[in-house]
């Protein structure tokens, strides 16, 4: 069963839907090539515009021909299926290319269909590339969005659209916050909740990869209930070889996408690795709380290394965002376990909080009238008020006459102010900047 807020992007092989995806996520997610229907199922990704959380669907490219192949068939059945279950679309085509057979007879298909259809003219990477959409009027909508999703320009104003035309979410019910107990095969993730909750729930071997699937456990301390979520540690994808590893393995990133705070164990005595890395920036990726425990610690030498420079190597590893606490532990001594979910109590309440508008811009302008964004080709960004935005995570819109115009390390300058301000411990924070 899909999400309510769902949107499909369907259109023939090769006009960009998987770029165009990879522009919306920040990252290099979706496969993409020169070679036409390299996507060839219909694969899902979480997307939040401007606090407006939706699912978006990349479908194969549709080949409606009657001489396409078994697989090309199949990519239209799954599309045709899909589109009963999703709310807008958006409709891909290329204006380099121009209009053609194939794209008049998916549109037909889509405006039987009856569902909001954003017609979105890919690869408008100049203004003369822009003048050729007049010729995709023939396929009968009234509005074309002309996009790059090489540069990003045209895609605000299709998604600010795009979200008005999404249902309205009701207020799930209240459920208990997750803690996610989450790192490397044998890094510790059993033991550490058998220890917390003092007896052997889970099973623990010296073999890594025991445990298979993720297993909630209510548990109540400092006066605070909630779910800690046991996990398969996470290997490389080229180390996974067994199906059920491998189902095991994205069952524990579902598990971080689903949870309210990343528990990262780090095994002391290996470092924090490459591995352990990408599982730290797939937790900030998705916006979760994050609180970091070395484990092991009673096994590392002392004279050789200290916790102090054991922590600025990670912090220097986690750069820029290292405002994220760190706890030496020992599941096998029970050292500081109990530390470590006072912590995640903490970053949870952090990623919880919210900030009244009035005394946000009382905090923030007189700091952004003193040190201004630099100008920018001779013109000045005037930044007017700012708010935070009413999402599960801390998510900031500020308005201004230039937003285009805002750089990165301004950006990273405000968010360090906020964190100054206000106690973002262990808390990834988005700022977006709007026309105003």
């Amino acid at each position: 069963m899909l999400n309510n807020n769902t949107v499909l992007i369907v259109g023939r092989p090769n006009v960009g839907k998987s770029s165009f995806i990879n522009r919306l996520r920040h990252q290099q997610e979706a496969i993409t090539a020169e070679e036409a229907g390299v996507t060839r199922d219909v694969k899902e990704y979480d997307v939040d515009w401007i606090g407006v959380p939706f699912k978006i669907l990349d479908s194969g490219g549709m080949i409606l021909e009657k001489d396409r192949s078994s697989i090309q068939a199949k990519i239209v059945e799954r599309v045709q299926d899909t589109l009963n279950s999703v709310d807008p679309i958006v409709f891909m085509v290329d204006v380099a290319e121009g209009l053609t057979g194939m794209d008049q007879t998916i549109g037909s298909l889509l405006r039987r269909s009856q569902k909001p259809v954003f017609l979105t003219a890919n690869k408008g990477d100049n203004s003369k590339l822009s003048e050729n959409k007049a010729e995709f009027y023939a396929l009968g909508y009234d509005t074309i969005y002309t996009v790059s999703a090489i540069n990003g320009s045209g895609t605000g104003e299709l998604l600010d659209d795009l979200v008005r035309v999404l249902p309205e979410q009701s207020d799930p019910e209240q459920s208990l916050p997750r803690f996610a107990v989450v790192g490397r095969p044998n890094a510790g993730k059993s033991s550490f909740i058998n220890a917390l909750i003092g007896k052997e729930r889970y099973i623990v071997t010296d073999i890594a990869g025991t445990t298979r699937d993720s297993i909630d456990t209510q548990y109540n301390r400092f006066g605070f209930e909630f779910n800690l979520v046991d996990t398969a540690g996470i290997r490389k994808k080229s180390k996974v070889k067994e199906d059920i590893e491998f189902y095991s393995v994205m069952r524990s990133v579902r598990a971080i996408e689903h949870c309210d705070v990343a528990l990262l164990l780090v095994d002391a005595t290996r470092g924090f690795d490459g591995q352990v890395q990408n599982i730290f920036w797939l937790t900030h990726r998705n916006n979760k709380g994050i609180v970091i425990l070395v484990n092991k610690w009673d096994l590392v030498e002392k004279q050789t290394q200290s916790p102090k420079d054991y922590e600025q190597q990670i912090r220097e590893k986690i750069a820029p965002f290292t405002d994220v606490p760190i706890v030496f532990i020992s599941t096998l001594n029970k050292q500081r376990i109990f530390k470590a979910i006072e912590l995640a109590v903490k970053v949870y309440n952090s990623r919880s909080f919210k900030i009244a508008t009035r005394k946000l811009n009382d905090k923030m302008l007189p700091i952004l009238q003193n040190q201004p964004p630099p100008s920018y080709k001779g013109k000045f960004v005037k930044i007017k008020f700012c708010t935070q935005l009413p999402t599960t995570h801390p998510q900031f819109a500020f308005f201004c006459n230039l937003p285009q115009y805002v750089k990165e390390p301004y950006k990273r300058f405000l968010e360090n102010k906020l964190r100054a301000n206000y106690d973002f411990n262990g808390v990834p924070i988005q700022l977006f900047f709007r026309k105003k």
